[in-house]
């Protein structure tokens, strides 16, 4: 870990925070993901090793805690006192995210989005039966399909048929899924627009939408574009 040699709390902090990856780390734990592969997967593009070696650094630094899992293999990690008052730097930039910057091509895949959905789902509105959505997003260089299971208010994201009969498929535009769930666009226009689109019983169709608590940060306005460059 580099250091920028300063006393300054903003610099000492930055040491820890800004390491590429931490925030994220930050955010899955605080959302729940307490074993190595639950935190992976909230993080496409982050490396196994490099993942480690993040855990281990903030072990060290006491931001981190771990133990064995209750009965199985592998280790269960959770933020400390100091993780979770860490995670309000995560919640600022957060918001200062989701005022001004804007949501570009390059962050348009919808894994992230399902992922982050399943974390803030609505969990007292889910049917209780089992349920099983085929989704297929277009709009990227190829067509992504993923199904969510729904069961018992348990959600799992498979990447490949999971061999259970299909109760509600979902073709949408990468773009307005995303942007629905950052509270960005209603779910009434990307319909209207057929962005979305739905096929599967009428109940399912009208409860789908009910179930998504959006983005931590759908709150938060977007600056318009013109006072974003009268303040530059």
């Amino acid at each position: 870990m580099r250091s920028y040699g300063q006393y300054c709390p903003i610099a000492r902090g930055a040491e820890i925070f800004a390491e590429r990856w931490t925030p994220l780390i930050i955010r899955n734990l605080h959302l729940g993901c307490g074993s190595f592969s639950e935190i992976l997967e909230g993080a496409p593009g982050l490396s196994r090793t490099l993942l480690s070696q993040r855990l281990r650094q903030l072990e060290r630094l006491g931001v981190v805690s771990s133990g064995p899992k209750p009965g199985g293999r592998g280790r269960h990690y959770a933020l400390t006192p100091a993780g979770h008052d860490l995670f309000k730097v995560c919640v600022s930039l957060g918001e200062w995210g989701a005022a001004w910057l804007e949501i570009a091509p390059e962050h348009l895949d919808p894994f992230v989005a399902l992922w982050s959905m399943c974390n803030m789902l609505r969990r007292d509105r889910l049917p209780d039966r089992r349920v099983v959505i085929r989704f297929d997003f277009t709009g990227r260089e190829r067509r992504e399909r993923y199904w969510l299971l729904i069961e018992r208010g348990d959600t799992e994201i498979c990447k490949t048929y999971p061999g259970l009969d299909e109760d509600l498929y979902i073709t949408a535009e990468a773009e307005a899924f995303i942007r629905w769930h950052a509270g960005r666009q209603t779910w009434a226009e990307a319909v209207r627009d057929r962005r979305i689109q739905l096929h599967g019983p009428s109940w399912l169709v009208r409860a789908f939408p009910t179930w998504n608590a959006r983005s931590a940060f759908a709150h938060v306005r977007p600056v318009p574009r013109t006072a974003a460059g009268s303040a530059a």
